[in-house]
């Protein structure tokens, strides 16, 4: 026994301790594999219901997302997008708030790039892609900060907000290209299918891989990650962001301004949001149409969570993430599945990968009940006082 009353055992505690803590890290880190695994095997229950082999529907999906060249072009442009959604769900998330706003914001920052490139289609080539992709940053950013001072002044609640904006957007969307947007072309027709007029070719981003939809957009994206990362872990604003996530009462007590870097938060996440819609519309489609959005705006949400909220960790998730959507749509045209079920099996994989993340949260806060609990019920530590004697050693 020692003087202060401890066992003797403390380093072994210590050690077994450290070695819960990597097994908890590593178990929390595949958890998102196995609920995609589990997804799977709903999916493929389903699969056998309808009289078709699992085996053969999931070898296509695999084959079309990353067994050929064409097929692992369309992964990575799908995975574009995904990745810089995501990137702004990862500051959205360490500030403590969600933005589920993203499909509103890829649209007003598609209508903006397209626009721009529309309005200008004599400016020299690189300075009208900086300036579009600007544009759509811009444009991202002041949608998603709508519903940032909503939070901040106002108490609103960030979900039913970025929801609403969303509809908004679509329905800003569907005005414009049925009116001031529409393609001469269409009207000339009498076509009038809602589109804007082809933008300049100089607005388009260079293909990485001649003939594929692949652009230089995904290094853009990739780029951007690691900014993040540095932004995130490496900056006074960032060390500020996750500090107002992690204990809003603690961070306001240190003189941090709340609501101010929440209101940053979703205005950021917004703006990465409006450059996926930038990048779409210049690297991809090359005009305004509807349905550009594809829904990565939610998707974007699951790509960051299977990336654990980090910036690098949302790389290869929205790689993973682009090669389902695309693998999916192989798999419906080999195995002749209806596309709802590929909806379902989509929607399995959000579902599971949400619940993981639930289950990862709750695990933590009782790991951080169990090391509060060990910490009080501890070796009793002297009397600051001298003279006085704890009770349970008189």
């Amino acid at each position: 026994m020692s003087e202060d009353g401890s066992s003797g055992t403390a380093p072994a505690k210590q050690a077994r301790l450290s070695r819960r803590q990597t097994t908890d890290k590593l178990f929390d880190a595949l958890l998102p594999v196995v609920a995609t695994l589990l997804a799977l095997g709903v999916g493929a229950v389903l699969l056998l219901f309808l009289g078709v082999n699992p085996l053969v529907a999931y070898g296509a999906m695999l084959k079309g997302a990353f067994g050929t060249v064409s097929g692992i072009t369309q992964t990575l442009a799908k995975a574009t997008p995904l990745l810089l959604v995501a990137l702004g769900i990862c500051i959205a998330f360490r500030a403590g708030v969600i933005n589920i706003g993203g499909e509103g914001q890829i649209i007003l920052g598609a209508i903006a790039a397209a626009a721009l490139a529309l309005a200008f289609p004599t400016m020299p080539g690189l300075l009208l892609i900086v300036a579009a992709l600007s544009a759509s940053l811009l444009a991202g950013g002041v949608w998603g900060g709508i519903a940032g001072v909503l939070k901040a002044r106002f108490g609103v609640n960030e979900i039913l907000s970025t929801v609403m904006l969303n509809a908004i957007a679509l329905q800003v969307m569907n005005y414009l290209l049925r009116g001031p947007m529409l393609d001469p072309e269409q009207i000339a027709a009498g076509t009038n299918i809602p589109q804007s007029a082809t933008l300049p070719l100089q607005v388009w981003l260079p293909r990485l891989v001649p003939r594929t939809l692949l652009h230089s957009g995904l290094l853009l994206a990739i780029g951007l990650a690691v900014l993040v990362y540095i932004f995130l872990w490496r900056t006074t604003i960032g060390y500020r962001i996750r500090a107002v996530g992690l204990n809003p009462s603690a961070a306001r007590y240190a003189g941090i301004p709340v609501q101010r870097y929440i209101a940053l938060a979703l205005i950021l996440s917004g703006a990465f949001a409006g450059l996926a819609g930038g990048v779409e519309v210049t690297g991809v489609h090359h005009r305004m149409i509807e349905g550009l959005s594809g829904g990565y705006g939610f998707s974007g949400i699951v790509a960051a969570l299977f990336g654990k909220l980090h910036p690098l960790g949302a790389i290869p998730a929205s790689i993973i993430f682009g090669g389902l959507l695309v693998g999916a749509d192989k798999m419906q045209r080999t195995v002749q599945v209806p596309s709802s079920l590929v909806v379902v099996i989509n929607g399995l994989i959000v579902l599971f990968v949400v619940a993981s993340d639930y289950f990862v949260r709750q695990r933590a806060r009782r790991r951080g009940t169990e090391v509060t609990e060990t910490a009080i019920s501890g070796p009793p530590q002297p009397s600051l006082e001298p003279g006085i004697v704890p009770e349970d050693k008189r």
